[in-house]
C-alpha cells in the first residue's frame, strides 16, 4: 500500500506507556481508501485528493475524512454513499453523488447511523442523493455550511434536504438546499436548532412532526409550496425567520403549542398556478387544500399563517405582508397570545369562524393594521379606537361563499353601515383594543 503517514502528534499517557498519535493518511487509489479506513486509527485524518472516488464507504472509527479541491465520492447509485458508524467522526470538504434510491433503507449521500453520536458533517456539496444528509438515532451531530441539491421529479419518490429522527443535540446550520421533497424534516426528536439555512424549490422548508424544545431561527425560505410546517410539536422557540414568495403558507401549526413566535417575516407572492402545477406537488395528510380562486380576480393565494388547534402560543413583532389572508385560525385555537405584529396588505388580515370574541392585545399593547384608518390623538402611538378585522358579512361569505354575488348589494352595506355605528351587533371574533399606529420598522423607540 502506497500512502503518507504523516506523525503528527505523540505523548504518553499517565501511568501508561502507550503513545498517544494521529496520522493524516492520503490514498492514491481506490484499494488504497479501503486499506486507510480499515487500518486507521481512532484520531487519525484521511485526505482525498482530486478525482472521483467510489463509494460506498463505511466509516466505522472515530476519524476525520476531508477532500481536497476536486475530491468526489461517487455512491454509483448503490445505498447510502458515506455510512456513518462510529462516534466522533468528520466529514469536510468532500462532493457526495449518486446514492441508491432505496426509500425503506432510507439511502443517504451521509447516512449517520444511532451509533455515531457528536458527528460533525461540514463543508460538504451533497449532489443527487435519495437524502442529502439522513441524521438516524444519533446524539449532538452537526450538520454545518454544505450545498444540498436534490433530485427532481416526484414528490413521493423524493428524499430530505436533512432528515432528523430521534436525534437529540442535532444542530442543522447554514446550509444550502434546493429541490428534492422537504428542505430539513424532523420527527421524533427534541432539543434540536434548525438556523440560518436557505431553502429553495422544495415543499416544505421546515416541516416538524413531534419534536418538541428546539429551536427554528433564521432561516430562509424562498418560493417554496410551504416555509414552515410545525405539526405535533411544543415548547418551540420560532424566531426570525423568513418565507417569501412561498406558494401555500409563510407558516402552517398543526396541533403546536406553547411556542414562542417573534421577529419572523412572510412577504406573499402574486398568484401563478401553472408555477405550481408544473411541479407536480403534492399535500402531506392533514394540511388543508388552499381556497380555490374564483372569478377572474388576480390575488395572492399564499396564507401567512394558518392554525389549526395550535394552542397558547405567543406571537410578537412578526411581520405579515402580501398574502391572500393573513392569519386563519380555526379548530380550537385558544389561548394564543398576539402582540407587536405589522399586518400589511393582506387581501384578508384575519380569518376567523367562530362565536367567541378574541382579544389580540397584551399589556395595552396591540398590533398594526394597514387597512385601520384610525386617529391618534394623545400621540401615544396607539390607535384611539378598537379595530375589528372581521363582521357578520365576511362570516356569511366564509360560511356561504355563493353568497359573494350580493357584496355589492344595498342590503350587504346597510348593514355594514349599522354594524359600524351600533358595535354591539358585531359577532364574536378578533378585537385589538389598542392597535399601533406604525409598524415595527416605522415605529417611535
Amino acid at each position: 500500500m502506497i500512502f503518507a503517514r504523516t506523525l503528527l502528534a505523540l505523548g504518553v499517557a499517565a501511568f501508561s506507556a502507550a503513545p498517544l498519535s494521529a496520522a493524516t493518511l492520503q490514498p492514491a487509489s481506490d484499494a488504497e481508501l479501503a486499506t486507510a479506513l480499515a487500518e486507521a486509527q481512532a484520531g487519525d485524518e484521511i485526505i482525498l485528493g482530486e478525482g472521483r472516488w467510489r463509494g460506498p464507504l463505511v466509516i466505522d472509527k472515530a476519524l476525520t475524512l476531508r477532500g481536497e479541491s476536486g475530491a468526489v465520492v461517487d455512491g454509483q447509485n448503490e445505498d447510502s454513499v458515506i455510512r456513518v458508524t462510529a462516534d466522533d467522526v468528520t466529514i469536510r470538504d468532500l462532493t457526495i453523488i449518486r446514492s441508491g434510491d432505496d426509500r425503506a433503507e432510507m439511502n443517504a449521500g451521509i447516512f449517520l447511523d444511532k451509533t455515531s453520536n457528536r458527528a460533525l458533517v461540514e463543508g460538504n456539496r451533497l449532489e443527487d442523493n435519495l437524502h442529502g444528509v439522513r441524521i438516524h438515532g444519533s446524539d449532538d451531530s452537526i450538520v454545518r455550511g454544505n450545498t444540498i441539491v436534490g433530485r427532481s421529479g416526484r414528490q413521493q419518490d423524493l428524499g430530505n434536504g436533512v432528515t432528523v429522527w430521534n436525534a437529540p443535540g442535532a444542530v442543522i446550520e447554514g446550509n444550502h438546499i434546493t429541490l428534492g421533497r422537504d428542505g430539513i424534516f424532523s420527527n421524533a426528536s427534541k432539543q434540536n436548532i434548525f438556523r440560518d439555512n436557505h431553502f429553495e424549490s422544495v415543499r416544505f422548508a421546515v416541516h416538524y412532526m413531534y419534536t418538541n424544545d428546539s429551536e427554528v431561527s433564521g432561516n430562509v425560505s424562498v418560493g417554496n409550496a410551504m416555509g414552515y410546517a410545525i405539526m405535533f410539536s411544543k415548547r418551540l422557540k420560532i424566531m426570525n425567520n423568513s418565507s417569501e414568495n412561498d406558494r401555500d403558507y409563510g407558516f402552517l401549526f398543526n396541533s403546536a403549542n406553547n411556542s414562542e413566535l417573534s421577529g419572523n417575516r412572510v412577504i406573499g407572492h402574486p398568484a401563478d398556478p401553472a408555477r405550481w402545477r408544473d411541479l407536480g406537488q403534492t399535500r402531506e395528510e392533514g394540511v388543508p387544500e388552499p381556497e380555490e380562486l374564483s372569478g377572474s380576480e388576480f390575488i395572492a393565494p399564499t396564507k401567512c399563517v394558518f392554525l389549526y388547534n395550535a394552542n397558547r402560543n405567543s406571537f410578537t413583532g412578526n411581520h405579515f405582508e402580501g398574502c391572500g389572508m393573513g392569519i386563519h385560525f380555526t379548530a380550537g385555537s385558544e389561548g394564543n397570545h398576539m402582540s407587536r405584529n405589522d399586518f400589511v396588505d393582506n387581501r384578508i388580515q384575519v380569518k376567523y369562524v367562530g362565536t367567541r370574541t378574541l382579544e389580540w392585545s397584551d399589556e395595552g399593547v396591540g398590533n398594526y393594521w394597514s387597512d385601520n384608518s384610525a386617529f391618534d390623538l394623545d400621540g401615544d402611538g396607539l390607535a384611539d379606537s378598537v379595530y375589528r378585522p372581521n363582521d357578520m358579512i365576511d362570516k356569511v361569505m366564509w360560511t356561504a361563499p355563493q353568497a359573494r354575488m350580493l357584496m355589492t348589494s344595498p342590503a350587504v352595506q346597510i348593514i355594514r353601515f349599522a354594524q359600524s355605528r351600533f358595535p354591539s351587533v358585531l359577532p364574536g371574533g378578533v378585537t385589538d383594543s389598542h392597535p399601533l399606529m406604525f409598524p415595527n420598522s416605522e415605529r417611535p423607540l
